[in-house]
């Protein structure tokens, strides 16, 4: 099987996902304009996205594992392609936020087998270059995609200019899943056995419900009834996967969790994720309600952020195999440079040059990113993170692995919105005054990258005694 082509579908996949995500957040006041969305509704739009990559990640990649590639990635890309269609033609809030759950499911599907396929392909120390290739893809989709997105808008205008970020997604998805029928492995193991369809049920009921709580609008007593559901629902599934492993295959090996490079590897792409997806929020909302800048504005002015990360991704990516830990510790470190730095330069240039303010730290922020994100939707890839994460992971496990790391980004992604969001509406509500609500939601994205780097430390510290399985 050709290696490279592979990792160039792979990156496509990646771009497309960064794209979207980037498209719909710069186009997010247009639409919240044209269908007279809420708060809530406007976090709903981006936090669905994210719940259902979320959701089929795990069971998506260990079906790639047990019964081959190929179907799974191009039903996930023409789901994709269709649900973009149908997003454009929206009329209604309900209608939108239901087409962005089956983007997202589509990608998710794509997404599992791609990194299951990159396991399986290259040993551990080779790892890092297609990492860090995909890595560059969705960060290149950061760069073009505030741009075209502010372009779109401005060119379309209020009621087709948002429209239009959707039906572009469209063409990307039918050529992205056309080549995956070509590249992508049909079986990659003789015995098939059978699916552990009560742990998927498990995880996917136990992870939608704590996602369900996050809902601002529920009232309290029934946000804990739900949330004490999922958490049953998550504790059950770990006990059932444990039992299920004497005698089968089950949804994921919880054994990975036993190596620290793993389960430190989760809780990094969980917090950084929620951090880095954080500012994309925060800065867009900021910027356009706040300062007043329009989306082209706008997305010039979040160019450095992805620009940062694409260059220093590819060179993260190929450093990752020997210097992976060292990388992680130190792009959360700089990443937090850059954001401390733009909320001191924002207290001295808060007003309409805002935007060339903000440049120099948000390219701060991004180099940061780039040595440890590679980002989804929903998703996102840390390139040296993930590199060092699956180090010990055997091949046979690397599409279940994945996708449990990708869960990680894309949860981390929806959770990063939803504090942000809310730590921003909530001080606008009692302060009023954008300057100082802008300050908060910063000071928390802050504090979820500090939990990341407690985590990168500790790896990096007390790294793993076992071996490296290939």
């Amino acid at each position: 099987m050709p290696r490279k082509p592979v990792v160039a579908v792979s990156t496509l996949v990646t771009f497309i996902t960064g794209l979207n995500i980037a498209l719909v957040v710069i186009a997010m006041p247009t639409i919240r304009t044209t269908l007279g969305l809420d708060s809530s509704a406007q976090q709903w739009l981006v936090s669905a996205f994210y719940l259902a990559v979320g959701l089929v990640l795990v069971p998506a990649g260990r079906f790639g594992d047990t019964h081959g590639r190929r179907a799974i990635f191009v039903t996930g890309m023409a789901a994709f392609a269709v649900a973009s269609g149908a997003a454009a033609l929206a009329s209604h809030e309900a209608w939108l936020i239901a087409a962005r759950l089956v983007q997202g499911a589509g990608l998710g599907l794509a997404l599992a087998q791609m990194f299951g396929t990159i396991q399986r392909m290259f040993a551990p120390q080779e790892r890092g270059l297609p990492f860090g290739a995909v890595s560059a893809g969705i960060n290149a989709a950061r760069v073009v995609g505030p741009v075209l997105g502010g372009g779109l808008v401005a060119v379309g205008g209020t009621e087709w200019g948002w429209r239009w970020a959707f039906l572009v997604n469209v063409p990307f998805g039918i050529v992205i899943a056309i080549l995956g029928w070509r590249l992508f492995p049909v079986a990659e193991r003789t015995d098939r056995p059978r699916m552990d369809v009560v742990g998927a049920i498990l995880l996917m009921v136990g992870l939608g419900l704590v996602w369900l709580a996050q809902g601002d609008q529920l009232p309290a007593w029934l946000t804990w009834t739900i949330l004490a559901t999922g958490a049953a629902a998550l504790v059950g599934f770990v006990r059932w996967e444990k039992r299920y492993a004497r005698h089968g295959v089950p949804m994921f090996d919880m054994r990975l969790f036993q190596f620290r490079s793993f389960s430190t590897g989760m809780i990094i792409a969980v917090f950084y994720t929620a951090g880095y997806d954080g500012i994309y929020y925060i800065m867009s909302e900021y910027l356009q309600h706040g300062l007043g800048h329009d989306e082209l504005v706008t997305g010039i002015a979040l160019t450095p952020l992805a620009l940062g990360a694409a260059i220093s991704s590819v060179i993260a990516g190929s450093k990752a195999g020997r210097l992976g830990r060292p990388l992680v510790v130190s792009g959360l470190l700089l990443a937090a440079v850059g954001l401390i730095a733009l909320l001191v330069a924002d207290l001295f240039l808060p007003g309409p040059d805002s935007p060339h303010a903000a440049t120099l730290p948000l390219l701060l922020a991004g180099l940061g990113g780039g040595l440890i994100t590679s980002g989804v939707a929903g998703g996102l890839v840390i390139a040296p993170n993930l590199t060092v994460a699956l180090s010990p992971v055997p091949a046979t496990e690397g599409g279940s692995a994945g996708g449990m790391l990708e869960t990680g980004q894309a949860f981390g992604g929806g959770l990063g919105v939803g504090l942000v969001g809310t730590a921003l509406f909530a001080s606008l509500d009692r302060t009023g005054d954008w300057l100082t609500a802008f300050r908060i939601p910063i000071l928390v994205i802050v504090a979820l990258f500090a939990v990341a780097l407690a985590a990168a430390l500790a790896n990096l510290l007390f790294p793993d005694q076992n071996v490296p399985r290939s």
